[in-house]
């Protein structure tokens, strides 16, 4: 034990102090005796402190507040199923290269293999779905490994991490001279790669020479802060350009080079297609959706997504902004903007473009009750404005959305990502609202998916972060009812995935909020503006027509 008269610090204030170090302003918690000298610590390096109602939300909310800010996120939860039940947050962070550090408690080392409350092998549990998962096996070493394992999130592409820290080693304390403690900026080199600049000069004379090209700016775009290149690199060379997940709104809606509906055609007859920050998952098909024909070229972060699934013709790896910039660099005055070479293929997509809209306009304007998904989404697009954060936690109705809601800027799309978990939609929100609480947070929600961390719209009300919130309510699972009915018949297609016909707008009253309810399709405009001068947390429980599906629920493959 260290001698009284000396100066001494313990473990939780450590992990403290590393935390602002990084730049972390918040933990998002659910408190246990493991972990409480963390919250002791915080408080006096004045990072906030957001107890939740379950740690899945905790996780949730640090995931959402990297993607927000940039900054890793951190969530504090106490030992098994505290860390248990933070899971299925660490491994959506995981898919979608969100960069966190879950802090997980851990029975005293004395007690080790013997049983202690909550005691399990926590980072045997998280090292497959981690970047880093280790114990802080001593007091003196707990900020150094907090340090480590930031360090770990930026690896490549970025992603979660994992410490535990055992209840001895978190209360000890260690003199002050025996800690190291990493100093803000000096235990991290940038991570920003330019790329190989022969791949560079060859992308440059790949669309020099391209007739028909497209680009695909996915989440990275966001994650780099690519905005500006991206925008840069597609208008100076006349490029097409669609965008998913977190790239949506890197060029604002009405833009002539944004294309969001006519994908599909533009990668089957497109000579040249760019593929920045995306991997070849579910989402693309595999890359099998890309024409045979074309040549294909892929940036990003991770040299093994580069190639992975489908065969490329070029592969590089690195930073999407300082890449984007560097192929307009050395493109510039070879192309002159390539307008007269390039507006008969834009022509082309715009037109598909057209095409598309036209076919759901009748359901964009249905006037129908039950209303119908795509009225729903086609108002909430209307309501949003450039300081709009839109998130989506659902299946089928955020299916309809990721068609027709077009973010006005970057950064203002949230969605799970790719490993698809329903019930983000909550910790999202609170997220975004506290890290930019300039903000307008707008979230559409499934009303099974709202149903998985709804009890946390209490923390939302506690802490006083408005939004509004929208329920797509057909009381069923229905993107899965689909599959089902089109595998086994009609007469077995509710097993499993039909709700109870829940208010939830009496829900968000009875906790403090603003709630609504409405079934006349004319009745949402008013009521979203409604919610929006409120003040409050909101629902807007909105009843939809449960037999509708959206074209991404009737084309998944899993059902075929």
């Amino acid at each position: 034990m260290p001698d009284d008269s000396q100066d001494v610090i313990s473990g939780g204030h450590l992990v403290a102090k590393a935390l602002k170090a990084e730049g972390v302003e918040v933990i998002y918690t659910l408190c246990g005796g493991h972990i409480i000298d963390i919250y002791d610590g915080c408080v006096d390096e004045g990072i906030d402190v957001i107890d939740v109602r379950h740690e899945q939300v905790a996780a949730h909310a640090a995931d959402g507040y990297a993607r927000i800010t940039g900054k890793p996120g951190c969530a504090v939860v106490t030992a098994g199923p505290g860390t248990t039940d933070a899971v299925t947050g660490v491994a959506n962070a995981f898919r979608a290269e969100s960069p966190m550090l879950l802090i997980g408690g851990q029975g005293a080392h004395n007690q080790h293999k013997m049983g202690s409350l909550q005691d399990l092998p926590h980072v045997d549990m998280m090292a497959p779905i981690t970047k880093f998962a280790a114990t802080v096996p001593d007091t003196a070493r707990a900020a150094d490994m907090v340090s480590m394992a930031f360090r770990e999130c930026f690896h490549g592409a970025p992603g979660p991490s994992f410490l535990e820290i055992p209840r001895d080693v978190l209360d000890a304390k260690v003199p002050v001279e025996a800690a190291r403690v990493p100093q803000a900026g000096h235990y991290r080199a940038s991570t920003r790669s330019a790329g190989d600049p022969e791949s560079v000069q060859k992308l440059a004379d790949l669309l020099v020479q391209a007739e028909k090209p497209a680009i695909l700016l996915g989440s990275q775009v966001w994650t780099t802060r690519a905005t500006d290149s991206a925008i840069d690199l597609v208008r100076t060379l006349n490029v097409p350009a669609y965008m998913n997940g977190a790239g949506r709104g890197t060029l604002p809606p009405g833009d002539p080079h944004h294309f969001q509906l006519s994908r599909r055609y533009a990668f089957s007859n497109a000579d040249l297609i760019v593929i920045v920050g995306t991997p070849f998952d579910f989402r693309m098909g595999y890359g099998k959706r890309l024409s045979p024909d074309a040549t294909v070229v892929q940036i990003d972060l991770d040299y093994r997504t580069v190639g992975k699934n489908r065969d490329i013709d070029l592969g590089i790896v690195g930073d999407a902004g300082l890449v984007l910039s560097a192929v307009t660099q050395a493109a510039s005055g070879r192309i002159n903007g390539g307008a007269g070479k390039r507006k008969e293929w834009l022509d082309e997509l715009r037109a598909a473009e057209q095409k598309a809209i036209e076919k759901r306009l009748p359901s964009l304007r249905s006037d129908a009750s039950p209303i119908h998904p795509y009225r729903l989404v086609s108002e909430i697009n209307d309501f949003l404005t450039e300081d709009s954060i839109y998130i989506g936690d659902g299946g089928d109705i955020v299916t309809f959305s990721g068609q027709v809601v077009q973010p006005k800027s970057p950064g203002h799309w949230m969605d799970p990502g790719p490993l698809g978990t329903l019930g983000v939609g909550v910790p999202f929100v609170m997220a975004a609202k506290q890290a930019r609480p300039d903000k307008e947070v707008v979230a559409l929600f499934g009303d099974g998916a709202f149903s998985l961390t709804g009890w946390d719209f209490e923390t939302l009300v506690r802490f006083d972060l408005p939004f509004v919130g929208i329920v797509g309510n057909n009381s069923s699972m229905n993107q899965i009812r689909y599959g089902q009915k089109a595998k086994y018949g009609e007469e077995r297609e509710r097993i499993g995935n039909t709700l109870g016909d829940v208010p939830y707008d009496q829900f968000a009253r009875m906790l403090g909020g603003h709630g609504e309810e409405v079934r006349d399709p004319a009745d949402i405009g008013p009521a979203l503006r409604r919610a929006r001068e409120s003040g409050k947390p909101s629902l807007i429980n909105v009843w939809v027509d449960p037999d509708a599906y959206a074209p991404g629920t009737m084309n998944q493959t899993m059902y075929k």
